[in-house]
């Protein structure tokens, strides 16, 4: 490929150059990736240690409020069970009177007089229910016989027209 005027030297020359170029070029991009890797694993480890140490804070308020809330409730449980003990006592030591069984008596009587009171009114009810259901069924069919008469009606119409149009032809 040769003419005598050096082309081959300077063919050459340049295809070493492009090489060296990109030999450098290659060598600063893998040390700009080489870097930035690092500086990604870097921030990638700070934050599951941000991470892990956030999560066993937490963990360690939530146990220490459950311990807390399990104290209070035992606390809460005895004190109930103080006032229980307390009232049976109480019970134990009071005779029993002839005019609590007299109040019991008249509950009684009370209680029972609402509870047929009660009866009596629900029946009412009942009754009046079965009465409107009974107007609104009769409504319903008078309704039914009116739509069909009115039904027919249109039909015997549009026959009627559509006869005296055919005539009128």
């Amino acid at each position: 490929m040769s003419n005598g005027n050096g082309v081959t030297a300077t063919l050459s020359n340049a295809a070493d150059t492009v090489v060296e170029t990109a030999k450098s070029v290659a060598k600063r991009a893998s040390k700009a990736v080489s870097g930035a890797k690092k500086k990604a694993s870097k921030t990638a480890t700070k934050a599951k240690k941000a991470a892990s140490k956030a999560v066993t804070k937490a963990k360690k308020r939530l146990t220490a409020a459950s311990e807390a809330a399990k104290k209070e409730a035992t606390a809460l449980k005895r004190k109930v069970a103080g006032k229980k003990a307390a009232k049976k006592r109480a019970a134990k030591k009071a005779p029993a009177k002839k005019a609590t069984t007299k109040r019991a008596a008249k509950k009684t009587a009370r209680k029972t007089a609402r509870k047929t009171a009660r009866k009596a009114a629900v029946k009412k009810v009942v009754a009046k229910r079965a009465v409107k259901k009974a107007v609104r069924k009769a409504g319903r069919k008078v309704a039914a016989r009116k739509r069909a008469v009115k039904k027919a009606v249109r039909k015997t119409v549009r026959k009627t027209r559509r006869a005296v149009k055919k005539a009128a032809r």
